[in-house]
C-alpha cells in the first residue's frame, strides 16, 4: 500500500506540469529543428491550392513565405527548409494546436470561437460567403432553395449562415458536406446538391478551373462578410509578433497589394483563367489600419 500511494503521490505531483505542458515555442523550435512547416489547402483558390505539380501556390502561401524568410533572417539561420503539410477544414485547427504546423496558410476565418483555441495575423483578405449554382436550375434568389440540397465543405459554417438567413421564411434545405472543396464542388457539378455556399473567391476559384465554367453563376446575395488571415498557435507571444510585424511591413511596402494582383487579378494555374476579383474596400481599409479583429466585428451586407 505504501509504494502505490508514494506512486499516486507522485503522479499527483507531476500532473500540474504535465497539464501545462504544450508544443514547443515555435521560434525555439524552428531554431532547434531548421524547419518551418507550412499548413496549404488543396483546392482554395487562390488563396492556397495545389498546382498541376502538386506543389502548393498563392496568395497566402507567397504571404506565408515571406514571413518564413523574416523568421530565417530573425533567427540568424544560414538556412531553412519550409515543408508544407496539406490540411483540411476539419484537421487544420487540430494540426496547428499539437504543433505538427506552425503556419496555416489557406482560408481560415478568424472568429471568436477560434480564437479561443488559436491566434491569427491580421486579416489579408475579407471575404463574402455567397451562393454558387448551376445556371440551368435558374434559382435566382434563396426562397428557390426550400427543400433543396445545399453542400458546403466539412468543417466550415456556411450552412448555418443561410439557415439564419432563412429563418422565419418557412424555407428549409437539407445538409451536405464535400470532404474539401473540391469535393463540395465535385457535388454542385454532379446535381447532388443545388447549391454550394463558400466564400466568393473560392467559388469564382472552383468554377473558373471546372470543365465548363460557363455554366455555374454565383448569386449576388451575401450572407456574412469574414475576415481570413493566416492561422498561428495560441499564446506563442514572441512569434505573433514577429508574423504580425512581418505582415505589417508587407503590407507597407505594396508587397501585399502586389501580391493581391498576381491573384485576384491575372491569369493563374492552372487554367491561365483570371478570378478578376477587385480589392474590396474593406480589405484596402484593413491593409492601410491592419487588424486582426475576429468575424464578429463585422456585419453581413443586407
Amino acid at each position: 500500500m505504501t509504494v502505490i500511494r508514494a506512486l499516486l503521490l507522485l503522479v499527483l505531483a507531476l500532473a500540474p506540469a504535465v497539464a501545462q505542458a504544450g508544443p514547443e515555442a515555435t521560434l525555439d523550435k524552428v531554431r532547434r529543428t531548421g524547419t518551418l512547416v507550412l499548413g496549404v489547402r488543396e483546392a482554395s483558390y487562390p488563396l492556397s491550392y495545389l498546382d498541376g505539380a502538386k506543389q502548393p501556390i498563392g496568395y497566402h502561401v507567397d504571404i506565408c513565405r515571406g514571413i518564413a524568410l523574416a523568421v530565417k533572417s530573425h533567427l540568424g539561420l544560414a538556412a531553412l527548409e519550409v515543408r508544407t503539410e496539406v490540411v483540411t477544414s476539419k484537421t487544420r485547427i487540430p494540426r496547428m494546436v499539437e504543433g505538427a504546423i506552425d503556419l496555416e496558410c489557406g482560408s481560415t476565418t478568424n472568429n471568436a470561437a477560434r480564437q479561443a483555441l488559436v491566434a491569427f495575423a491580421p486579416t489579408t483578405y475579407v471575404a463574402s460567403v455567397r451562393i454558387a449554382v448551376k445556371k440551368s436550375a435558374s434559382i435566382t434568389k434563396l426562397a428557390q432553395l426550400d427543400g433543396k440540397t445545399v453542400v458546403t465543405t466539412a468543417g466550415a459554417t456556411s450552412v448555418q449562415l443561410l439557415k439564419a438567413r432563412l429563418q422565419g421564411r418557412n424555407i428549409k434545405v437539407a445538409e451536405a458536406f464535400g470532404n474539401d472543396h473540391a469535393d463540395s464542388f465535385r457535388m454542385l457539378e454532379s446535381d447532388q446538391a443545388a447549391a454550394f455556399v463558400m466564400d466568393d473567391n473560392l467559388l469564382a476559384g472552383l468554377i473558373a478551373s471546372s470543365a465548363a465554367p460557363k455554366d455555374y453563376e454565383i448569386l449576388p446575395q451575401t450572407l456574412n462578410t469574414e475576415p481570413i488571415a493566416i492561422m498561428l498557435r495560441k499564446g506563442d507571444p514572441a512569434f505573433k509578433a514577429l508574423v504580425d510585424q512581418t505582415v505589417k511591413a508587407m503590407m507597407a511596402s505594396g508587397e501585399v497589394g502586389r501580391l493581391y494582383a498576381k491573384w485576384f487579378l491575372s491569369p493563374i494555374p492552372p487554367m491561365n483563367a483570371a478570378l478578376n476579383f477587385p480589392m474590396s474596400p474593406v480589405l484596402a481599409s484593413l491593409i492601410k489600419f491592419p487588424g486582426d479583429d475576429p468575424a464578429e466585428a463585422f456585419r453581413p451586407e443586407e
